[in-house]
């Protein structure tokens, strides 16, 4: 039976590869992008199983309005696929308030009402799928990375917390992770103002960046399928070959810091006080 999806971010990048994978396959798609005439060839080539909506996901009541009329539209809702944001690039010391609440805006608080807003739509169905793309940078962190990865690491302990909220009314949740990928991510990024004390970083991360075997969009698009067709999904996945890498050596080392200083964990425990 085809499924019926709802992406946010459906105009670049990993999005529309989750949104053309979809279609492949005959499935309907509720398509949401800031400005919906990216999605123009989508319907051109797919028709009625595209609704394209302009969205948002700021903006809390007109993210309520989408999920409602492509629910409405479709009928149901099976898979739902928080996949808006963006990147912001910059040392703590350098992000202004505004950067980095508009972060917290779009990578965190637009899933947030996304979620709730489906999730009565979910729950009155009997099921579904809740899909949070999340990264790589949502369970470790580089420097110049500090506002994005607030973002990310915040959804993944909210992801987290709802699967566990919402697993007896028979809906899933998984984290994709996604490494990096050959897509319009850098392009679509926010650089905060360089202060020249952290040229050295910027410098050494431009050349690690070059280093990267960046991943193809389309395969990310045909294994979050498989993902949404499972009877068991996992609550976490990596997407590309550098996150397993890159965290076997982080959990290594946080698993080693926790046991050298269990003795001090035992202390600040302390003793049972006394009842008074």
């Amino acid at each position: 039976m085809s499924k019926v999806w709802f992406v946010t971010g459906s105009s670049r990048g990993l999005g529309r590869s989750f949104v053309e994978a979809a279609l492949s396959r005959g499935d309907h798609v509720a398509a949401t992008a800031r400005n919906t005439e990216h999605l123009g060839e989508l319907v051109t080539a797919h028709g009625d199983a595209v609704l394209p909506l302009e969205l948002d996901v700021t903006d809390k009541g007109a993210v309520h309005e989408s999920v409602k009329r492509a629910r409405e539209h479709f009928g149901r809702l099976d898979v739902v696929v928080n996949n808006a944001g963006y990147g912001l690039f910059g040392a703590v010391e350098e992000l202004t308030e505004r950067e980095l609440r508009d972060q917290l805006e779009t990578n965190l608080f637009g899933a947030v009402w996304v979620v709730q807003a489906a999730l009565p739509h979910l729950r009155e169905q009997g099921g579904g799928h809740i899909i949070q793309v999340s990264s790589v940078g949502g369970v470790t962190a580089m420097p110049l990375g500090g506002g994005y990865h607030a973002s990310k690491w915040a959804l993944e302990g909210l992801s987290e917390a709802l699967a566990q909220e919402i697993a007896g009314d028979g809906i899933k949740v998984t984290l994709v992770e996604p490494g990096s990928y050959a897509t319009e991510a850098i392009a679509g990024a926010v650089h905060a103002e360089a202060d020249p004390r952290y040229d050295g970083l910027r410098k050494a991360f431009a050349a690690f960046a070059q280093t990267l075997d960046l991943g193809d969009p389309a395969a990310a698009g045909r294994a979050l399928l498989k993902i949404v067709d499972a009877d068991n999904p996992p609550l976490r996945v990596f997407f590309g070959t550098q996150g397993n890498q890159m965290l076997q050596q982080v959990y290594t080392d946080r698993l080693t810091t926790w046991a050298d200083w269990q003795d001090l964990a035992v202390e600040a425990h302390g003793q049972h006080p006394q009842p008074r």
